[in-house]
């Protein structure tokens, strides 16, 4: 099993793209033009992060960053999915966490940060390609290319690196009207089911005691995150990523109730039929 240095190397590259800020309702604030280069040095031992930004009608924006270790707040998969964040929730300090995927020449990332508040105040959606690579074209998500039955098998990594945890999963989700139902059937022989209902770009499930927003993206992103943190409850925020009309990847960060960050699972789903 590839260590969290080794997987974080799986990363490495220039990634050209852009970071597209959404407001929490799906509206497109601003999309601006970036270059992420990750090159490993001395022997892989060590990685320079340059950042590159051309917002419109202001000077280039620059930054570069060179570490050796991880924080305690990243955690990355086999295939170097990985999500760094805030590693405690608090109602009076920013809380948020990036989410990222990584399939063949692309990456998705997702950043979501909550500004002292209960609520999402900030969302960035970013898109890359190696250097040099053609970008696939995606169509926004919508709810009528999810529906159907989707086949996972996830594994999850914990932040005090514990032994890794295989999981299998069955989703359905049909509609009807403005009305979304999921039914999640694990390994382990549970089974939930939750209604949304179509709000715009969203999904809003308000049942139990954590409602939750599913804000459907462009170029097959999803995001999903509690509509506002209620203290005392669990709650996780989740990137999902149409890559084809019959394969979607999920990463998912998990808080318990006390708002600690728990765990950090991948899920790849095949669509049937």
């Amino acid at each position: 099993m590839a260590s969290q240095w080794e997987r974080l190397l799986k990363n490495q590259g220039v990634w050209v793209g852009s970071f597209t800020q959404v407001s929490p309702g799906g509206e497109i604030l601003e999309d601006v033009p970036t270059e992420v280069a990750l090159l490993a040095q001395d022997g892989g031992s060590l990685m320079r992060q340059e950042i590159r930004k051309w917002p419109t009608g202001q000077p280039i924006q620059e930054t570069v960053l060179e570490y050796r270790s991880l924080g305690r707040g990243v955690l990355f998969c086999e295939d170097g999915a990985f999500s760094q964040g805030s590693i405690q929730w608090s109602p009076v300090s920013e809380f948020g966490a990036e989410l990222g995927l990584i399939y063949g020449q692309e990456r998705l990332r997702l950043a979501l940060v909550f500004p002292r508040q209960a609520s999402l105040g900030r969302l960035t959606l970013i898109r890359e390609h190696l250097k040099g690579e053609r970008p696939s074209l995606r169509s926004p998500l919508s709810v009528d290319s999810l529906l159907g039955t989707w086949v996972g098998r996830g594994t999850t990594v914990y932040p005090d690196y514990q032994p890794e945890t295989a999981l299998a999963s069955r989703l359905m989700i049909t509609d009807s009207g403005d009305t979304v139902t999921q039914t999640l059937s694990l390994d382990s022989g549970a089974t939930l089911q939750s209604q949304g209902q179509r709000v715009g770009s969203t999904i809003q499930f308000s049942q139990g005691r954590q409602p939750v927003t599913v804000l459907l993206l462009p170029s097959g992103a999803s995001a999903t995150f509690p509509t506002a943190i209620v203290p005392g409850q669990p709650f996780f925020l989740e990137v999902g990523w149409l890559i084809t009309p019959t394969l979607r990847q999920r990463l998912i960060r998990t808080y318990d109730e006390r708002g600690t960050w728990v765990s950090l699972t991948q899920v790849m789903e095949e669509k049937l039929g």
